[in-house]
């Protein structure tokens, strides 16, 4: 993935399992289900590609949309994204056999998710 490009999205939700079946009947989208330690994280895939995913909304957390772009460096871009005028909200945090990413909010307001991805 390149940097600075979107390649990711993920819906956190209260209810996935009928957001899954909305999302399923309007896009014609397959899914995998990934047990993780703490929950159950729904692979969304268009095809063979996977494009996104889909999990339980945590107390707190909205219900939404989020986009994740790529970055070379994700600790390098959360202090660019302080020094910028923005906000670390989740700071750069492991995801296995995946890579690392932080979410981080705009000197506006608005939520972003970046990512780095492991070397393959």
């Amino acid at each position: 993935m390149k940097h600075g490009a979107f390649s990711w999205n993920e819906l956190t939700t209260t209810d996935p399992k009928a957001a899954l079946e909305f999302y399923t009947k309007l896009f014609g989208w397959k899914t995998e289900v990934m047990h993780m330690d703490c929950m159950d994280y729904t692979i969304v895939k268009v095809g063979d590609r996977a494009v996104g995913g889909v999990m339980a909304a945590q107390a707190g957390m909205p219900v939404a949309w989020a986009g994740y772009v790529t970055v070379d460096n994700i600790d390098e871009t959360a202090k660019l994204a302080e020094s910028l005028g923005g906000k670390v909200c989740v700071p750069p945090t492991d995801i296995p056999e995946v890579g690392r990413f932080a979410v981080l909010l705009d000197p506006q307001g608005a939520l972003i998710s970046a990512i780095s991805y492991l070397k393959k």
